[in-house]
């Protein structure tokens, strides 16, 4: 998978990544496994929790760096 982007489906992010679900479980998406959150966009998932969408994307983005280093 390429850098993650806002429109990112959580499906696709998680299915590559599964330590990537700290991210979405520390904005308080606990429910990753559902059909409806796996096809939510990051910018989806970010609206409905209060979250901002960049610093949610960099932070992944720069997690994933780290760990390709």
């Amino acid at each position: 998978m390429t850098a993650i982007t806002k429109d990112s489906k959580i499906g696709e992010i998680l299915d590559a990544h599964r330590d990537c679900s700290k991210f979405f479980l520390a904005m308080g998406m606990h429910c990753l496994g559902c059909p409806s959150a796996r096809s939510e966009s990051v910018a989806q998932a970010c609206a409905v929790h209060g979250v901002d969408c960049d610093s949610l994307v960099n932070a992944i983005n720069e997690y994933l760096a780290s760990k390709n280093d």
